[in-house]
This record gives C-alpha cells, sequence and structure tokens, in this order.
C-alpha cells in the first residue's frame, strides 16, 4: 500500500512551519513505513519546490505560487496537478489530508481522499465563540463534502465537526494520535526541579494562558518558590487587536508572580523533552484542541498533567487517576491541583506513573499505525 499525506507542515529542517499536527503526521508516516507501507508527504506553501528522504518518507515540497486572479483556486489546482502526478506515477492508493482551511476543496485526486479532524477553523472558532469567515466555512465544507472518509482524533472532535458540516457521524472513524514511545523514555522520574510549571504552546488565548496567569497568581500567593516557564511563539490576540498575547498575559501577573515567570518563547523541538523531564507538573489549561499532542507527549515521560476538563481531555486522562481534569475558568480549583501536586512527591510520582501506562495503552503508535491501515484498507 502506498499512502499519501497533504499537509502544510512536517517536522524537517528544511520545511517552513511545524507544530502539533506535523508531529501527528510524522509519527504515523514513520511507523507506516515500518509495516511495510510506502509513504509519501507533500508539503505546501514552501519557499522551493524540492523532493528529499527522510525516515524512508519522501517528502514533496511544493512551492508557494502567486496568480494574478483566485489563487485560492488556482494554487489548490496547482497542488492537484502534482499530486496526481505522482500518484499515477508511483501508484499511490489513498490520500488523505486535513480538515484546516479546506486545501482540498475544489480538488478532483485519483484516488479515494480520506481528511483526518485535526481541527477546522470552524470547529476552532465555534470553541474559541468567534465569528468565522465565510469563505474559510464554505472551502473546508466543500473539502469535506469531497472525501470519502473521516478521522477523528477525538470522539469529541468527530461529533463538533459532523455537527458544524452536516456530515454522516457513521463516516466518522475515531483514531487517536499516537507516539513513537521508544522516544519518550523517563528513566528517573524522581529527578526534577521542585515546584516548577511548566507550559507548552503558543501564546494565544485560546489555550487559556491568560487563566494561566491568573492561577499562577494564585499559586505563587501560597507558595513564593514556584517557578513558571513558557515555551512557544507568541501570537496577536484576535480580540484585542493587540499584537503581543504575552505583552497581554505579562500585564495580569503580579509583582511576586512576575519574577518567577521565565518566557522561552520557541525553542527547536529537540530541547523540549528535556524540559517535561526537569518540571515537576505540566500545565495546559486550553480551551481549543482536538487531543493535544504535548499533553500526551508530558504523561509519556512520566509527568502529572493538569489539563483542560473539556471535552477531548476527558479522553486522555482518567481524572485523579493519571492526571488531574478542571476548567481553565476555576481558578481557585486549578491553582490548588497544583498546589497538591508541589505537596505531595509520592503523589507526582503515582499520577506520573499512571500517565505513562495510560499513554502506553490508549496512544502507542505501533497499534495505532494498524488500525489506521485497517480503516485505508476499508476506504479501498
Amino acid at each position: 500500500m502506498h499512502i499519501g499525506f497533504i499537509t502544510s507542515e512536517y517536522p524537517h529542517p528544511q520545511v517552513k512551519h511545524a507544530a502539533g499536527i506535523a508531529t501527528s503526521i510524522k509519527n504515523l508516516a514513520v511507523a507506516l513505513v515500518k509495516r511495510g507501507v510506502v509513504v509519501s508527504v507533500f508539503v505546501y506553501h514552501q519557499d522551493a519546490d524540492a523532493i528529499i528522504e527522510d525516515n524512508d518518507v519522501r517528502i514533496h515540497l511544493i512551492k508557494t505560487k502567486r496568480f494574478g486572479l483566485f489563487t485560492w483556486y488556482y494554487y489548490r489546482k496547482h497542488i492537484q496537478y502534482y499530486v496526481n502526478t505522482i500518484i499515477n506515477k508511483e501508484k499511490i492508493d489513498l490520500i488523505e489530508a486535513p480538515d484546516w482551511t479546506g486545501i482540498t476543496a475544489f480538488m478532483r485526486l485519483q484516488v479515494p481522499l480520506i481528511i483526518r479532524l485535526h481541527g477546522s477553523d470552524a470547529y476552532f472558532c465555534k470553541l474559541d465563540k468567534r465569528k468565522q469567515k465565510f469563505k474559510n466555512y464554505v472551502f473546508e465544507k466543500a473539502a469535506l463534502k469531497g472525501a470519502k472518509g473521516y478521522i477523528a482524533p477525538t470522539v469529541y472532535a468527530g461529533q463538533e465537526t459532523a455537527k458544524l458540516f452536516g456530515l454522516s457521524r457513521d463516516k466518522i472513524k475515531t483514531i487517536h494520535y499516537g507516539l513513537q514511545l521508544d522516544h519518550f523514555q523517563n528513566n528517573t522520574p524522581e529527578v526534577y526541579h521542585r515546584h516548577t510549571l511548566l507550559y507548552i504552546g503558543t501564546i494565544i488565548r485560546k489555550k487559556g494562558v491568560l487563566e494561566l496567569a491568573e492561577i499562577f497568581n494564585t499559586v505563587v500567593a501560597s507558595n513564593p518558590d514556584a517557578k513558571l516557564i513558557l515555551i512557544g511563539g507568541d501570537a496577536p490576540d484576535i480580540a484585542t487587536g493587540d499584537s503581543s498575547t504575552y505583552a497581554l498575559m505579562d500585564s495580569l501577573f503580579t509583582t511576586a508572580a512576575q519574577k518567577r515567570v521565565h518566557y522561552l518563547g520557541k525553542i527547536p523541538y529537540t530541547e523540549v523533552q528535556e524540559h517535561i523531564k526537569k518540571s515537576h507538573v505540566c500545565v495546559f489549561p486550553s480551551f481549543a484542541e482536538t487531543l493535544g499532542m504535548v499533553t500526551i507527549e508530558s504523561m509519556a515521560l512520566q509527568k502529572p498533567v493538569v489539563n483542560t476538563s473539556i471535552g477531548w481531555a476527558q479522553e486522555l486522562i482518567d481524572d485523579g487517576v493519571n492526571g488531574y481534569l478542571v476548567h481553565p475558568t476555576a481558578i481557585m480549583d486549578y491553582s490548588s491541583r497544583i498546589l497538591e501536586l508541589f505537596n505531595d512527591e509520592t503523589l507526582c510520582l503515582e499520577i506520573g506513573k499512571g500517565a505513562r501506562e495510560k499513554v502506553s495503552t490508549t496512544f502507542n503508535i505501533d497499534t495505532l499505525a494498524a488500525t489506521n491501515i485497517n480503516y485505508y484498507q476499508s476506504q479501498l
């Protein structure tokens, strides 16, 4: 079997952008190759055309092109032509694409198309309670209607997307994202920097960072030794129009808390694991995800996680067993969970051990690769 992925991001030095979608695609691509599947990845909106090999995965970089009129249409047709050429030349059996911005809208691919519900603009707008641009909805709906089937990383993401676009739930298969567990080993879970909180993700309102500032203020008031480390790029704030969400976040910290915050910005992915291992507790108070890769990565490294309690997170964590679920607006409850973990080393190790077990049984990419293969075969 030969599977192709269309995406705007992929973890490779020659690719412009890589985030959670990129990581999930690479984890799956590498696992599929190990099982004898041929994998090609088509990465659009790149600086130059190129073909590169990485972990036995062939990556096609497709350069951004501008047209005099209707670039949104003609660039899609350009991608379509290139992908169909490779489909015919290399006998690709099936193409997978993301729902975000409906990149496959108006494409006519020569093999079945499966769309993975990484999170459409419509999905995130609904969770953010903001209005979506009409053209984005049109593109996403056209792309989804043109697909043969859908894969959702959580039941929640699948159900919400089905409601938004009028999709048949019978055509949505839930398959979680997975991790290469041998790449996530923490042999000394008892060694960490005490009272250190870690947040990883874009500094943006929908990730609950403004609530995190208030949570940390409460934590510091009870524990002056607490430290908050933030990793991720800054983003403009859609609600206020400010150019920096971090500036808004910073303005919310008390004087005492502000002195205990360390914002590292974007750092190489290879360095993130060490920060997770050194942290005492990882926090992800997000309002909008489909699953949340950094949550399961932290769990795999045996870290106690205090996560959001919204929809998708209930499929990742069993509250009080392998992590905690608290709504981001419940400031006192959220900070109480953090302080409880800070004050009980045995509890931290028990929760961390349970987190690793949860990831091993639910998010093992080797097991999930077989599930994906079976689903692909059912669609051919």
